[in-house]
């Protein structure tokens, strides 16, 4: 989580210890003897942190000097530990943090029912369908054009998504980012519902959820990576382009 240079203490269980922040050498240093808790990144509430988002603890010897690393088998990494780029626009945190357990999965619908995306076409121009992981028929749609980009050179147009959702093939859901850190599909039903409360009240900015997200499997955010909106023209020449990796491409 922070710099550290020093060499990794005794560990018990069979996770290697991370490196010892700084300020965990200090509090051992003002407290021997003690546990130390390591807490996620991404947590920024107030009080004690909840068990999932604990790391693990370390022991202090009676002597300040760090002993011990415990990791925490019930902790849930955030986008952030995982090395996940930052989202690039609302839908794609909102997913993130779903995904995750760090923001609830009703906030993906919600990101989504005022949003455009990008939907790639199929000859005819009508919505590309496609099959998910785990094998449900989708349509990918892509809330930015880093995402897009990812996933190579296509047709596409770009629509609300609640006119997609009038294109929808029927049985086919849609499949969120499916080029990006993790991808999400979203139960029509739970979009629609979305779309019409954003019909009849004024948008709120969702917050940070405190709590674990108990519905993520189903459905502090920095700059974006990207640009802030879709391309007007046909995507730049593959030569122009600078090659991108993407990251690990896993339904939540």
């Amino acid at each position: 989580m922070n710099d550290s240079t020093a060499a990794g203490p005794a560990t018990t269980g069979d996770d290697a210890a991370p490196p010892v922040p700084e300020e965990i050498r200090e509090a051992a240093r003002l407290a021997p003897d003690h546990w130390l808790g390591m807490v996620d990144p991404a947590w920024t509430g107030e009080g004690d942190p909840p068990e999932w988002a604990v790391v693990g603890r370390w022991r202090s010897g009676l002597d300040g000097d760090i002993e011990e690393w415990q990791p925490n088998e019930a902790y849930q990494p955030s986008p952030q530990a995982l090395g996940w780029p930052a989202p690039t626009d609302p839908v794609d945190e909102a997913v993130q943090l779903s995904a995750t357990g760090y923001g609830p999965g009703e906030a993906v619908p919600r990101a989504l029912a005022t949003a455009e995306v990008a939907v790639l076409l199929a000859p005819g121009g009508v919505p590309l369908s496609a099959v998910s992981p785990d094998g449900t028929p989708v349509v990918p749609v892509f809330s930015s054009p880093v995402h897009l980009h990812a996933a190579g050179r296509f047709g596409y147009e770009l629509a609300p998504v609640t006119e997609v959702m009038e294109r929808l093939p029927e049985g086919h859901l849609l499949y969120v980012n499916p080029s990006g850190p993790v991808g999400m599909t979203v139960e029509t039903d739970a979009l629609r519902r979305a779309v019409e409360e954003a019909a009849g009240a004024t948008p709120e900015e969702p917050g940070r959820s405190t709590e674990a997200g108990a519905d993520a499997p189903e459905s502090s955010a920095t700059e974006a990576d990207g640009p802030d909106s879709f391309p007007a023209a046909p995507l730049p020449d593959p030569a122009e382009e600078t090659g991108r990796d993407a990251s690990a491409r896993s339904e939540s």
